[in-house]
């Protein structure tokens, strides 16, 4: 790792727990934005009062955390943002980057408030407008979103505005429509130049539409576009794994994992990497994979707040921890209240032995159409513990139908549970 990274801790400490590799791909990525620091950083020596140079800065840092996954660079970043707009009161891209940090770290309800801020500085400004359609998509005030968007739309049309636009339309059930807007914001980035990450996480998006309705051809596509155009990033990389567990391919999925968790260690990546390896009757090795899991998402306070969902579904997924399960997925929806805050306390709470309340909590996750296997294969699954045959038997077959592949695991539960309601 280049030395910059000695700001960070927990990306390092659990590549150092795994014994990933500390250099290669990674380092290959962050030389632009650890210029881009330095950068700043010599300007503000140069001169201390720089508003611009203390927001240039900030915004190295917001980069730097999205290329490495290290989430104490968004401590720096705020800072450095937080400086900014002690010098600059009136600047709204500070105030813009500012909410970006909170919705990066899952403190919703402040990104919201301070974009709304950015607003009120440059009511023009569309990013700002974006940022907050963002943080309300995740709070599940999907009708405010919408207008955010709306707004953001009618003054930008940049790579940002239609990617950002585009996961509204995919929870309300239209994944197509989605993949145009993508397909859209990357024609557009590419015509503007758009810095290259951005362009390889919509190309990535677009893959992941197209994973989620079970087009692996496709979704293969664009995950290698990605990494044509950002060689080496992580995203692209965990979901052409996807595509390689889904096919079959079982030790080339764990290649890619593995070179996904050696770019950031992510709790998915290490879950995934797990499941493959008790799909291949290897358990010690999945072992390794799942304490990884547990220990990226407890490392620091952060981590506890951010990796909270994905511990949640974790522990439900492989029935650990129920009683922790569920006092997460409660947690998470104090915060975080779209349909998958919903989904997942229903999936913990029927792990739990709580069928009624998972029911209640599964037609919330449901109810804007959106469609997800995961979210029919959860459906179908409680339905079949409460007895509902003919529920349970079509939300079971419209997870197999929307994906074959969603779960490397779970897709075979689906299966098998549809042949016994048959058999009945």
């Amino acid at each position: 790792m280049t030395p910059l990274l000695r700001h960070g801790s927990a990306a390092l400490i659990a590549l150092a727990v795994v014994g990933l590799p500390s250099g290669g791909p990674a380092t290959a990525q962050e030389i632009p934005t650890d210029q881009a620091i330095l950068v700043a950083q010599r300007l503000i020596q140069r001169r201390p009062q720089s508003a611009a140079g203390y927001a240039r800065l900030g915004d190295a840092y917001i980069q730097k955390s999205r290329q490495t996954g290290d989430l104490s660079y968004l401590t720096l970043a705020e800072q450095a943002l937080r400086r900014a707009l002690d010098l600059a009161p009136g600047s709204a891209a500070a105030a813009r980057h500012l909410a970006y940090v909170f919705s990066s770290r899952h403190e919703f309800k402040e990104a919201a408030a301070q974009a709304r801020r950015a607003i009120e500085l440059d009511p023009g400004d569309g990013h700002a407008h974006g940022v907050l359609g963002d943080a309300l998509l995740e709070l599940g005030e999907y009708e405010d979103a919408a207008r955010a968007f709306d707004a953001m739309s009618s003054l930008d049309t940049s790579l940002y505005s239609l990617s950002r636009r585009s996961g509204l339309t995919s929870v309300h059930g239209d994944p197509e429509g989605a993949a145009a807007e993508l397909r859209r914001a990357i024609e557009t980035g590419r015509t503007a130049g758009e810095p290259r990450e951005s362009l390889a996480w919509a190309q990535w998006q677009l893959g992941a539409e197209h994973f989620a309705v079970g087009r692996l051809d496709l979704a293969e596509v664009q995950y290698r576009e990605a990494l044509r155009t950002f060689p080496s990033y992580y995203r692209a990389l965990g979901g052409l794994a996807q595509v390689r567990a889904g096919q079959q391919r079982y030790d080339e999925a764990i290649e890619l994992y593995r070179q996904a968790l050696g770019v950031i260690p992510l709790p998915e990546y290490a879950t995934a990497l797990g499941d493959l390896h008790t799909r291949l009757g290897q358990p010690h090795e999945a072992r390794k994979q799942y304490a990884l899991v547990e220990y990226i998402g407890r490392l620091n306070a952060i981590n506890r707040v951010v990796y909270n969902r994905e511990l949640a579904y974790f522990y439900a997924d492989h029935d650990l921890k129920p009683d922790e399960a569920l006092a997460l997925a409660r947690a998470e929806l104090e915060v975080r209240r779209d349909i998958y805050g919903y989904d997942v306390l229903a999936w913990a709470l029927y792990k739990s032995g709580k069928t009624e309340e998972a029911l209640a909590a599964m037609r919330e996750a449901l109810r804007l159409g959106t469609r997800d296997a995961r979210l029919f294969f959860h459906a179908g699954m409680i339905h079949r513990d409460l007895g509902h045959r003919d529920q349970a038997r079509d939300f079971l077959t419209r997870a197999l139908s929307t994906n074959p592949y969603f779960h490397v695991l779970q897709a075979a539960v689906a299966q098998r549970a549809l042949a016994e309601l048959a058999d009945r």
